[in-house]
């Protein structure tokens, strides 16, 4: 493995070159990566069905309401354009 060995020279001469306090901060560093590779990632609990118990229900229909009610006055014609939209006169 000569490339694990040419790593593991140029660390060591590059930590040779630096201040005690900073060969330090390498050495807690090196620490914690070793430390991560350890620990067991626990799989997370789905949240789907969490609220099955309320017997609370939707539809895609009440969705895609809800959505127009939100998005009805968004101003899409302006969206995408270099010029101001209209300003309305009152």
């Amino acid at each position: 493995m000569p490339a694990v060995q040419s790593i593991e020279a140029a660390l060591v001469a590059k930590l040779a070159d630096l201040p005690a306090d900073k060969q330090q901060e390498v050495l807690d560093f090196a620490s914690s990566l070793g430390s991560k590779s350890e620990t067991l990632k626990v799989p997370k609990k789905s949240l789907l069905g969490i609220l099955k118990h309320t017997g609370f229900t939707i539809s895609a229909e009440e969705i895609d309401e809800a959505r127009k009610e939100m998005w009805g006055n968004f101003p899409r014609e302006h969206f995408f354009d270099d010029q101001e939209p209209p300003v309305d006169q009152k």
